[in-house]
């Protein structure tokens, strides 16, 4: 009797080199009739590494009539029910005692049984660990070792539609606020400085800092591609700004309609290959944010509207008097925070790639301490106005900013 016992794996991952069967070990024994041969194949599972490698154990037998004196009998293979079970059991039958036959088939079964369930245990219970780290690793709030801006940004603002100047100066008066060295007297505490320097946690690792300005503002307030854009559209609007050490902001007035606004989204944020600049070409940051005063104020304007969907609380005074600007604020810092820590969709978030929770957007309606569905939190009220807020900006400015995700502790940081 020959047996040959070899070992072969399968992999979806491409091996480093040729694989050749690796033969484990071999019985040879004299032989003096016609051979059976047949092939016995067994999983042996083991715990899945990241190339997903399952290792089978190849049994090829040669079996023959061996001549001795003694009661050893003859070993042969029986196919049972093949075409139903596609499982080969191996028998023994004694040349004196058909008992032997019977008792070496029903161990046989049973050995084989045994294997099956232990090797389907093995094999959910490493399925379900393997489940269980990717949903842990999708619920994690992790830096995924892309880039990071840093250095010295201009944040450019490009108008498209008619706003006026009060709510122009809203957000500008936002975009310099983010910078504690921009104003000689600086904001009362909590101000809109302390709540941007929370993201240099991001940075600490990577030893980098990143310091932003207010940049230039482009008004287009003729439509000049009409008041239904694509997001194609908003590209080549954020293309209009510096495509250099910049963050090009489109905001859209309340008149104009932007593919998935209101339906699934109050702006986004991305970035796009820029024009050549002394014979090199940058990657520009864009984001883009809609007015939502007249289509989804619902929707992209809480806490200063009631929620469409959800607890109808009543909603809270907007602490610059414009339901619609109040509403951007909130959404071009979530999209302005979320643009410094993950530009190129690779930094840090939470979840999948093609839907990420970010810095801003892991913490969605929270705004302040005691926060749940439908409450922002506890907020600070202006005993003249009965705005709410929690932030103070230059020229007396107040703002509700959202809270954002503290990568070190995976909690919701806000600024009261």
């Amino acid at each position: 009797m020959y047996a040959n016992l070899y070992l072969f794996p399968f992999t979806r991952a491409p091996l480093e080199e040729p694989w050749v069967p690796h033969l484990l070990e071999q019985n040879p024994s004299t032989a003096t009739s016609a051979a059976v041969s047949t092939t016995l194949i067994a999983l042996l599972w083991g715990p899945f590494d990241a190339s997903f490698t399952i290792w089978f154990v190849y049994f090829s037998v040669d079996f023959h009539h061996v001549e001795t004196d003694g009661d050893f009998g003859v070993l042969e293979v029986e196919e049972e029910e093949r075409e139903q079970t596609s499982h080969f059991i191996l028998t023994q039958h004694s040349t004196q005692k058909a008992s032997h036959k019977m008792a070496s088939l029903g161990s046989s079964r049973i050995l084989f049984t045994l294997f099956l369930a232990i090797s389907l245990l093995h094999l959910n219970s490493a399925a379900r660990t393997l489940s269980e780290t990717s949903s842990d690793q999708l619920l994690k709030f992790q830096y995924h070792k892309g880039p990071l801006l840093n250095g010295k940004i201009s944040i450019n603002l490009i108008w498209y539609g008619k706003f006026k100047p009060s709510q122009r100066a809203i957000i500008s008066d936002l975009i310099t606020s983010l910078s504690s060295s921009s104003t000689s007297k600086p904001p009362k505490s909590p101000s809109v400085s302390t709540w941007w320097k929370s993201t240099e946690k991001y940075y600490s690792s990577a030893n980098k800092k990143l310091g932003i300005s207010l940049g230039t503002q482009i008004l287009d307030e003729n439509y000049s591609v009409g008041k239904s854009l694509t997001t194609n559209q908003i590209v080549k609007l954020a293309s209009k700004g510096p495509h250099s050490n910049a963050i090009n902001v489109v905001l859209t007035a309340a008149d104009v309609a932007v593919e998935g606004f209101c339906s699934s989204r109050c702006g986004t944020h991305g970035s796009s290959n820029g024009a050549r600049v002394n014979g090199k070409r940058y990657k520009f940051a864009y984001i883009w944010v809609g007015n939502s005063e007249t289509q989804c104020p619902g929707q992209c304007a809480w806490p200063f509207h009631q929620p469409i969907y959800g607890p109808q609380s009543p909603p809270l005074v907007a602490p610059n008097n414009d339901v619609g600007l109040d509403g951007m604020v909130i959404n071009v810092a979530s999209l302005l925070v979320g643009t410094a820590t993950n530009p190129f969709g690779n930094g840090y978030f939470q979840g999948p790639k093609e839907a990420p929770l970010e810095a801003a957007s892991a913490c969605a309606g929270v705004y302040g301490k005691g926060a749940y569905p439908g409450s922002a939190g506890n907020l600070l009220v202006d005993p003249t106005t009965g705005a709410s807020f929690n932030a103070n900006g230059i020229n007396g400015r107040k703002y509700l900013l959202p809270a954002l995700m503290d990568p070190k502790t995976q909690a919701c940081s806000t600024l009261v």
